[in-house]
């Protein structure tokens, strides 16, 4: 019976697996996804990560804080692998985590005699945050078992933490987090015949394709995907990556504006030629990007009066001078990154130094929008 459920729940993966194959000339990773299929957005996910690890911060309690961070990893796991729920808490740290190789070894099941194991890439960052576990002593005792946990507790706190963001309960089901994550990587155009293999999957029709693939091969184009959203993950400077909200078309020119995943709203202004190519549409995940010649710097507290429709205000972090040019960074409150470049001239006259408020202004002729 429990073999059934199981198949049932990936049915609705499989069925996106097919549709996609059939649609790859998608530049702006439009899915259709069915209406019975509870999932949840690249946006969503980072605000459901971000809760969790609010959560663990909350307790000053030392075995609270265990058991909590293991419950995190748990998350984290599903979230970047897209590995069934008993998958997960079948892992021994030990064994199945190479944290040399940011690789998981995922399909030991207990009571499995032939399990059939796949490796699947995880970004840095979580390897990072496996490996400060490992090497904590007060994690020492639980190394072996760090994810043997009693399921109906995991399944709980999933469920909480769900609601905690505004989500409905349902959503924080482990096989929703898998679900959204396949359709993540589906988005980002990561092959189907790929996601398949790395869910596990062994769908009739897509099958011969992985034949195609070594596992090097598969570990090369994982890698990839992986650093991505490492770089995604860690405010790339002048990128912003979101939401769009609202399109303005005009007889010439389109009017984006996008939400961010800081929440700053953003807007850009590009040809009606590039929205057509590009296929934007509301709701779709997009990429910004302003070259650091176009960022404008004001020094003060107050908000400067100016044309330019997009402006932040930040610290500035880093101050490179060179003989003409100076970098400035500036770090905005979500822990976005901008860089400006002036002159030597213009750094005399702004006495702008590390630590001190500045304001980041840019126009929105100024942005790139990318789908990558």
């Amino acid at each position: 019976m429990k073999k059934s459920s199981e198949k049932k729940k990936d049915s609705l993966i499989s069925d996106l697996l097919s549709t996609r194959r059939l649609t790859r000339l998608n530049p702006a990773g439009i899915l259709t996804i069915p209406k019975n299929a509870k999932c949840l957005d690249t946006e969503q996910l980072d605000k459901f990560e971000n809760s969790f690890r609010q959560w663990v911060d909350r307790t000053i309690r030392s075995d609270v804080r265990i058991s909590r961070k293991r419950i995190f990893l748990i998350f984290m796991l599903i979230r970047y692998t897209g590995a069934r729920f008993n998958e997960i808490l079948s892992l021994n740290a030990l064994k199945d985590i190479d944290v040399k190789n940011n690789l998981v070894r995922i399909g030991r099941i207990e009571g499995k005699d032939k399990p059939e194991l796949r490796d699947v890439q995880i970004p840095l960052d979580l390897t990072n945050e496996i490996n400060k576990v490992l090497n904590d002593p007060e994690f020492s005792e639980f190394l072996s078992s760090l994810f043997k946990i009693d399921p109906g507790h995991v399944r709980r706190k999933f469920y909480e933490r769900a609601q905690e963001c505004g989500f409905l309960k349902e959503y924080g089901n482990p096989n929703a987090i898998r679900r959204s994550r396949a359709i993540e990587l589906l988005r980002s155009n990561m092959p189907p015949m790929v996601v398949q293999k790395l869910f596990g999957l062994s769908t009739p029709g897509l099958t011969a394709s992985l034949l195609k693939f070594s596992n090097e091969d598969m570990q090369q184009i994982t890698q990839y995907y992986a650093d991505k959203e490492s770089r995604r993950k860690t405010s790339a400077r002048n990128t912003f990556f979101g939401k769009i909200m609202r399109i303005r078309k005009g007889d010439i020119q389109t009017e984006v504006e996008m939400m961010t995943l800081g929440g700053y709203s953003l807007f850009t202004v590009i040809t009606n030629e590039s929205l057509r190519r590009l296929q934007l549409k509301p709701n779709s995940f997009i990429v910004a990007e302003i070259k650091a010649p176009w960022v404008i710097l004001s020094k003060g507290d107050t908000e400067p009066e100016s044309s330019a429709e997009n402006r932040f205000k930040g610290t500035v972090s880093i101050v490179i001078r060179g003989k003409i040019t100076t970098e400035y960074i500036v770090s905005l409150p979500d822990g976005t990154e901008l860089c400006s470049l002036v002159t030597e001239e213009s750094r005399r006259r702004l006495g702008l130094k590390e630590g001190d408020t500045a304001w980041v202004l840019f126009n929105s002729f100024s942005i790139i929008l990318n789908v990558d």
